[in-house]
């Protein structure tokens, strides 16, 4: 069984012996869990994860002591960039985030599509509830670091990064010989609710996004970048 882990921002130096405060809901996860004082777990500090062990807890505050740093890596052997529509309803991405951030996502980029039904407002005051999401997610899956949430973006953007690999899932793609997966950055892509139009295809293929078949079925927008980056993991490991 897997030990819990937990996110601890600090700065080093990070040694042997070294007493690391957690928060007051990381003390309440941990008494939840019934672990005592001298229990394993493991603490991911800005360097990288750490064995630890704790000295003292009780249900609002607890101390961890770091033992020594951890070497094993479940990061992608590639950066891969997510770059996911604002949807209209942004509970979406509520279900995205977990699994992207599981399979091993490194940067997330919410993008505005035509079809896209974006309020700044009510947008923006997601972001803290996305990464509150996705740092769980990272602690869950014991990942070594924190995928990367961007500002958002509009479409034009997409145009114009030059990362090796670009992939967009699209409908219509149904018949296309796939991309080969190579070790470099990827970056992929998929519409919101009712998809992506054409004129976005057509100038994202213009810029060198390749098109992507994820079946002969239409794909709600909550399932295509989820099968996509299980798709690319699955490449990544051959």
């Amino acid at each position: 069984m897997s030990l819990p882990r937990l996110i601890v921002p600090s700065k080093g130096p990070h040694v042997e012996g070294r007493l690391m405060a957690l928060s007051a809901d990381q003390a309440r996860h941990l008494h939840a869990l019934r672990l005592k004082a001298g229990e394993a777990l493991e603490l991911l500090l800005d360097e990288g994860p750490w064995q630890a062990d704790l000295t003292e807890i009780t249900p609002k505050a607890a101390l961890a002591r770091l033992i020594a740093p951890t070497h094993e890596s479940r990061e992608p052997s590639i950066a891969i960039h997510a770059y996911l529509p604002i949807t209209s309803h942004l509970a979406t991405w509520e279900d995205w985030l977990p699994p992207l951030v599981e399979l091993g996502v490194t940067h997330i980029h919410p993008i505005i599509f035509t079809r896209s039904e974006f309020v700044a407002r009510r947008t923006e005051a997601k972001g803290e509830r996305w990464s509150r999401i996705i740092a769980s997610a990272v602690e869950q899956s014991h990942r070594n670091h924190l995928p990367e949430l961007l500002p958002i973006q509009p479409f034009g953007d997409l145009l114009n990064w030059n990362i090796p690999q670009r992939w967009v899932a699209y409908e219509a793609a149904v018949g296309v010989v796939n991309p080969k997966l190579k070790k470099e950055a990827l970056a992929f892509t998929c519409g919101p609710e009712g998809g992506i139009t054409d004129e976005e295809f057509l100038a994202l293929q213009k810029a060198g996004w390749l098109p992507v078949c994820l079946g002969r079925s239409i794909l709600r927008a909550a399932t295509a970048p989820i099968a996509l980056m299980g798709a690319i993991q699955f490449q990544l490991h051959r």
